[in-house]
C-alpha cells in the first residue's frame, strides 16, 4: 500500500475534529442545552417545548410525531452503541503478546459474558460503584490524549487540522470521497443527545466543564492517530496497534482493562440515559405506566426499568449475532443517532424562531444543513447494515404511536363528568344512602372533571363512604421533593387532597397517605377496558392491560386497592 496522501490525512482529521465542534460542541452543549424544562434536556423536553409555543393543532401533531421518531431512534442507538463499544474494546485483546490467534468465537463468547453481566447488574443498581465512574474515566481521557500527545510529537505537522481551510480543501478536491468519508466521521459526535439528556442529573454547567476536557482528549487522540497511519500507511487499528507499540506489551494489557472497563461505563452511561429518557417519556405521558424500581436510596434518579433492560439486552445478543465483528457494526452504528441530530435542529430552528431569537436562529439552521448533509450520507450506509437502527426504532415507534393515539381517542369517548354536575347528583344520594364505615380514597387527574370509574362507582352503584376523599397527583417544575395537603372540601362527604411531586421522584402514595393520617380502608381507581373492532385499537387495550399498573406504579397498598373497570368503546 502507498503512503497516504498527506492531504487526505490533513482533510480527514480537519473533518473530524470540526464535526466534534459543530455537533456535540455547538449543537449540545452550547445550543440546545440553553433549551430546557425543570432543569432536563432531551429530545422530549424540545418537543414538549415547541408545543407549549404553538397554538395550531398540525404543528402540535408534527412536534409530537418528531418527538415519537427521536425516542425510537434513540432506543435504537442504545442498542448499537453498547454492542460496538463492548466488542471492539474486547477485539483489542489480539493485540496481546500470545493471543494475536484468539478466534472471533472466543471474543464474542468474552463480550457475550461482559454484556450478560452488565445488563443483569442494572437490577442492583451503580450508586455505590458509580463513585468510581468518573476518576476511571478521567484516566481513560487523560491516558489517550497523552498517547495521542506522543505521537502529535512525532508528526507535529498533524496540528494543521485545525485549519478548517484543510477540511474545505479536501471537499473541494474530493468531493464524492469526502461526502462518502462523512457516514464515518459522524461517529466522533455520536453521543451528544445522551449528554443534553444527562443535563437534569448533572447540570449544564457541569457538562460544558467535563466537554472542555474531553474534546481536547479525544481531539488529541485523533490526531496521534493522523500521526501513527503516516508513519504506518498500512495500519488498520492505529487506536489499538499505537497503543501497544507505545506501552509494551505488560503495560498495553493494563491499558486494555482500562479501554474494556471505559467501554463498560460508557454503555451503562447510555443504558441509564436510556432508563431516564423512558421515564420522561412515562411523565410526558407519552409511554404507559412501565414497572420502575428506585436502585438507591440516597439518589432518586438511579432508576431500573426491567422490561426496557431485557429489550436493549436482546437487542445486544442480536446484534453479536449478526454482525459477529466491530467493523461490520460500525455500518449501523451512528445513523440512528445521525437521524435524532437532525430532529433536535429542527426543533432550535422552530423554537429560537418562536423566540425571536434571530441570532441562535441562524445557528440552528446551519447545524440543520451540517446534520442533513451527514444524514445523506449515512443512508448510503443502508443496504450494508444502516436499516437495523430503523429496524430497532420500528417496534417503540409504533408502540408509541398507539399509546398516544389510543389515549387521546379515550380521552374524547369517556364519559367525564364535570364537578359541579357531580357534586349535585352527589348530594342527592348521600344524605339518604347507608354509607359504609371508613375511608375511601378516589383517584382522579383533575377535579374540574370526574372520571367515569367514579360517576358509576358513586352515583351509578351508590358506593358511599363515611368519609369520601378524592386525590390527585401533581408532578412539579422541580427534580425532586414531595408535597402532601388537604385543599378545601368538595362539598359535604368528600374531601380534596393533593400530593405534589418532583419530575424526578415515583411517588410512595401509600406513605404519603399516611402523612395526611388518612387511614382509608379502600383505594380506587380507574381501569380502562377498550374494546374495539379495529385491530389496531385492540392492539391498543392489550397495552393498556399489560403495562399501565397505576397500583404498582404508584405503590399502592396491595391489600386496599380496588381497580374499578369501565368499558370504553373506540
Amino acid at each position: 500500500m502507498t503512503k497516504p496522501n498527506l492531504e487526505e490525512i490533513y482533510g480527514i482529521a480537519s473533518l473530524m475534529i470540526w464535526t466534534l465542534i459543530i455537533i456535540p460542541t455547538v449543537q449540545y452543549a452550547w445550543l440546545a442545552m440553553n433549551l430546557s424544562l425543570r432543569g432536563e434536556g432531551s429530545i422530549i423536553v424540545l418537543g414538549e417545548i415547541a408545543q407549549s409555543i404553538t397554538k395550531s393543532q398540525k404543528l402540535k401533531i408534527i412536534h409530537r410525531a418528531l418527538t415519537i421518531l427521536g425516542i425510537g431512534f434513540l432506543l435504537g442507538d442504545g442498542i448499537i452503541t453498547p454492542a460496538i463499544t463492548i466488542l471492539s474494546s474486547t477485539e483489542g485483546l489480539r493485540l496481546i503478546q500470545g493471543l494475536e490467534n484468539l478466534s472471533q468465537e472466543t471474543i464474542l463468547a468474552i463480550a457475550i459474558f461482559i454484556t450478560l453481566f452488565l445488563f443483569l447488574v442494572q437490577k442492583y443498581g451503580t450508586g455505590k460503584i458509580g463513585i468510581a465512574f468518573g476518576p476511571i474515566m478521567t484516566v481513560y481521557f487523560l491516558t489517550i490524549s497523552l498517547i495521542g500527545v506522543y505521537f502529535i510529537s512525532q508528526n507535529p505537522s498533524v496540528l494543521r487540522a485545525f485549519n478548517p481551510l484543510e477540511a474545505f480543501n479536501f471537499i473541494q478536491n474530493h468531493p464524492f470521497v469526502a461526502f462518502l468519508a462523512l457516514s464515518e466521521i459522524i461517529l466522533v459526535a455520536t453521543g451528544g443527545e445522551a449528554m443534553y439528556a444527562d443535563m437534569g442529573h448533572i447540570g449544564k454547567n457541569a457538562i460544558r466543564i467535563a466537554w472542555i476536557f474531553v474534546f481536547f482528549a479525544v481531539v488529541a487522540s485523533y490526531l496521534g492517530q493522523a500521526s501513527f497511519i503516516l508513519s504506518h500507511p498500512t495500519e488498520q487499528n492505529p487506536f489499538f496497534h499505537s497503543a501497544s507499540i507505545l506501552l509494551g506489551n505488560n503495560i498495553y494489557i493494563l491499558f486494555l482493562l482500562l479501554i474494556t472497563v471505559s467501554g463498560i461505563i460508557a454503555s451503562q452511561a447510555l443504558i441509564s440515559g436510556v432508563f431516564s429518557l423512558i421515564f420522561q417519556g412515562i411523565n410526558a405521558r407519552l409511554i404507559p405506566l412501565l414497572q420502575i424500581r428506585h436502585t438507591s436510596t440516597e439518589l432518586s434518579t438511579q432508576i431500573y426499568i426491567p422490561v426496557v433492560n431485557f429489550f436493549l439486552l436482546l437487542g445486544v445478543l442480536i446484534m453479536f449475532f449478526i454482525f459477529r465483528q466491530s467493523e461490520k457494526m460500525a455500518s449501523a452504528y451512528g445513523f440512528a443517532v445521525n437521524i435524532d441530530m437532525v430532529i433536535t435542529s429542527i426543533f432550535l430552528m422552530y423554537i429560537y424562531f418562536n423566540l425571536r431569537k434571530y441570532f441562535y436562529l441562524t445557528i440552528a439552521v446551519l447545524l440543520f444543513f451540517v446534520d442533513a448533509t451527514f444524514l445523506a450520507s449515512n443512508t448510503l450506509k443502508i443496504p450494508h447494515g444502516a436499516f437495523w437502527p430503523i429496524l430497532f426504532a420500528l417496534p417503540p415507534i409504533t408502540f408509541i404511536s398507539i399509546y398516544i393515539l389510543g389515549q387521546a381517542r379515550i380521552y374524547t369517548k369517556a364519559k367525564f363528568m364535570d364537578l359541579n354536575t357531580f357534586i349535585n347528583n352527589f348530594l342527592k344520594i348521600y344524605p339518604k344512602k347507608c354509607k359504609i364505615k371508613g375511608c375511601a380514597v378516589f383517584l382522579l387527574r383533575s377535579k374540574e372533571r370526574v372520571p367515569p370509574y367514579i360517576v358509576e362507582t358513586m352515583i351509578k352503584h351508590g358506593i358511599v363512604y363515611e368519609e369520601n376523599i378524592f386525590l390527585s397527583l401533581k408532578k412539579l417544575d422541580q427534580p425532586f421533593g414531595i408535597r402532601s395537603y388537604f385543599s378545601e372540601d368538595l362539598c359535604e362527604g368528600i374531601k380534596y387532597a393533593v400530593i405534589e411531586y418532583g419530575y424526578q421522584e415515583i411517588v410512595n402514595v401509600e406513605q404519603e397517605l399516611r402523612n395526611l393520617d388518612i387511614n382509608e380502608r379502600v383505594v380506587f381507581y380507574g381501569v380502562d377496558n377498550v374494546y374495539s373492532d379495529n385491530p389496531i385499537w385492540k392492539l391498543f387495550g392489550l397495552i393498556k392491560r399489560i403495562f399501565s399498573n397505576f397500583a404498582d406504579f404508584y405503590k399502592l397498598p396491595p391489600q386496599k386497592v380496588h381497580g374499578v373497570v369501565v368499558r370504553i368503546e373506540i
